[in-house]
């Protein structure tokens, strides 16, 4: 009768430590996964800064200082690694093309192109589904961080190889600044 008892528990001990394995298996899977639909949209917005920028050259050829910081900022942001690497070079990119389209309200020629509105809605867009992916990417791995440092599944952390996630984080001050929205009716030109 006690080898049998014995039995179950180091059945129910080996029926446990496979569950906590699969399950940091499982999530840090949906940290690379949550990983690669950042890296997705960040390339959909590399490629889309190239023809962002050949289309305003002509109109704003004196405007080149800005035109080439929006072009070292994206190789800097293309050739990023990891997270932390990645999220500076990508705020830095995004201050870039903050400064680009503030300028583009300089030129009512720009303002008007189809070319310059689509590829800015373009931008828009991707921009917002970067946010969302960057979301579900700290999400997961602050599921998956959590995980593996909860006892007693931080017993079978070292055997399924876990090591703690970085989470995407704003280390620039401008990109956490609120933006200042004014919707009074009493705008300049108007």
């Amino acid at each position: 009768m006690g080898t049998i008892i014995l039995l179950v528990v180091v059945a129910a001990i080996v029926l446990w430590v496979i569950a906590a394995y699969n399950a940091l298996v499982a999530l840090k899977n949906q940290v690379v996964n949550a990983w690669k639909q950042i890296d997705v949209q960040l390339k959909r917005r590399h490629d889309l800064i190239p023809n962002l920028v050949d289309t305003v050259k002509g109109y704003m050829g004196f405007e080149r200082s800005t035109l080439e910081a929006v072009i070292s900022a994206r190789n800097k942001a293309v050739s990023a690694q990891g997270v932390g690497q990645t999220a500076k070079a990508e705020g830095e990119l995004s201050q870039a093309l903050g400064r680009l389209f503030a300028l583009t309200e300089n030129y009512p020629e720009l303002k008007s192109s189809a070319n310059v509105l689509q590829l800015q809605e373009e931008l828009t867009s991707t921009e917002n589904k970067i946010g969302f992916a960057r979301q579900l990417y700290n999400d997961v791995a602050t599921q998956y961080n959590t995980r593996q440092a909860q006892f007693p599944t931080s017993l079978v952390a070292g055997l399924a190889k876990a090591s703690p996630s970085e989470l995407w984080e704003i280390e620039d001050a401008a990109e956490r600044a609120v933006p200042r929205v004014n919707l009074s009716l009493d705008q300049p030109g108007t």
